[in-house]
C-alpha cells in the first residue's frame, strides 16, 4: 500500500514539474526573439522585468538571470551612444546582480563571459578617464575566457570586432581590422547551434550592420 502511495505521489510530483517546466519554456520562447530586436527603451525596460519575474520564480536557471541583466546592459548602451553617461550606472547596479546569479548558476560559461565584457565595458565607458585602468581590463580577460571556453562562439568576435573599430588607431584600434571580426562573427553565425530555443542567438543583424558603416 505504501508503495503505492509513493509511485502516486512520484507520478504527481513528475507531472506537475513537466508542467512547469513547460511554461518555463513557452515564456522564454515568447521573449528570446525580442532581445535581438528590441532598441527602445521602453521595450528593454519590459524584457528585462519580464526575464526578472520569470528568474524569480524559476531560480535554478540561468538564462532568466542573463537576459534580464543583458537587456540593462543594452539600455545602458544605448545611454553612452546617448552621450547620457549618468544614467549607466544605475542600470549596471540592476544589471550586475543578476549577471552574478547566471555564473553561480552556470560556471565557465562563454555566453556569460561575453556578457561581463559589456558589462565592464559598459562601466568602463560611464568614466573613461578614472576607469579605463580597472573595467577596460576586466572587460579584455573577460572576452578572451570567452574565446577560450568557446572560440565558435560569434558573439565573441562581434564584441571583439567592436573593440576594434570604436578604440583609436593611436590606441591599437582600427576600422579594417574591426571589419574582419564582423566578417569573422558572420561566419560563426552561419554555423554556430544555440544549445535550445532560448539560448542566445543574438547579434547576426548588428555585425551585418557594423559592415554597413563607413
Amino acid at each position: 500500500m505504501k508503495k503505492g502511495i509513493f509511485v502516486v505521489m512520484a507520478s504527481l510530483l513528475m507531472t506537475s514539474s513537466f508542467a512547469q517546466s513547460e511554461k518555463y519554456l513557452k515564456a522564454m520562447e515568447a521573449l528570446v526573439p525580442s532581445v535581438d530586436t528590441t532598441r527602445s527603451m521602453e521595450g528593454l525596460t519590459d524584457l528585462a522585468n519580464s526575464f526578472e519575474r520569470i528568474a524569480n520564480a524559476e531560480k535554478t536557471q540561468w538564462l532568466p538571470y542573463y537576459y534580464a541583466a543583458l537587456c540593462n546592459i543594452n539600455m545602458a548602451n544605448s545611454y553612452f551612444l546617448l552621450q547620457q553617461p549618468e544614467k549607466i550606472d544605475p542600470l549596471m547596479d540592476k544589471a550586475e546582480p543578476m549577471m552574478n546569479k547566471a555564473e553561480e548558476l552556470e560556471k565557465n560559461n562563454a555566453e556569460i563571459m561575453c556578457l561581463k565584457k559589456m558589462f565592464n565595458s559598459g562601466k568602463m565607458m560611464a568614466d573613461p578617464m578614472n576607469r579605463f585602468m580597472i573595467f577596460g581590463q576586466a572587460a579584455s580577460e573577460a572576452l578572451e575566457t570567452a574565446k577560450s571556453l568557446n572560440p565558435e562562439n560569434p558573439r565573441v568576435y562581434l564584441l571583439e570586432g567592436q573593440d576594434k573599430y570604436y578604440t583609436p588607431e593611436q590606441w591599437g584600434g582600427s576600422k579594417t581590422e574591426g571589419k574582419k571580426l564582423f566578417e569573422e562573427a558572420i561566419k560563426k553565425f552561419g554555423t554556430f547551434k544555440p544549445a535550445s530555443s532560448i539560448h542566445p542567438s543574438w547579434g547576426l543583424g548588428m555585425a551585418k550592420y557594423f559592415l554597413t558603416l563607413e
